[in-house]
């Protein structure tokens, strides 16, 4: 093996031993709301009450929570239109957009596999039970 050549069926091993900020960034991707509420907003433009309606089981506290958040990581942007009351609309930015397609794997990944986890699982739970 030549110097400088690196095994390419072993994947690269990053290690964060310092705060390199992915884990960050995971920790939102992976908290309980911020899929589903990016899911809802790659549709298209929506108001605090729809998104509400539409991720289930999400509180009013929650939603706030999960959308300021991800308001201040630049994936959602928020327009306040000039009425009375004013109302609010919250859309994908960019960037929000672009990790619709890893959701999207992530989805179907899911969708793919979910019948051999239950499996597993069932399988698991026997084994302790024994």
């Amino acid at each position: 093996m030549s110097e400088g050549h690196t095994d390419v069926t072993t994947p690269p091993v990053v290690s964060c031993a310092e705060d390199c900020g992915v884990r960050d960034v995971q920790d939102r991707l992976g908290d309980r709301w911020t899929v589903h509420v990016v899911v809802e907003l790659a549709a298209g433009p929506r108001r605090f009450r729809e998104l509400q309606r539409l991720v289930d089981g999400v509180s009013q506290r929650m939603l706030t929570f999960t959308l300021r958040r991800l308001e201040r990581d630049g994936l959602v942007a928020r327009e306040v239109f000039p009425t009375t009351p004013p109302q609010v609309q919250y859309s994908l930015t960019e960037t929000g957009h672009s990790m619709t397609h890893l959701i999207k794997q992530l989805i179907d990944w899911s969708l793919d596999h979910r019948a051999t986890i239950a499996r597993s699982r069932e399988e698991f739970d026997a084994r302790r039970s024994a």
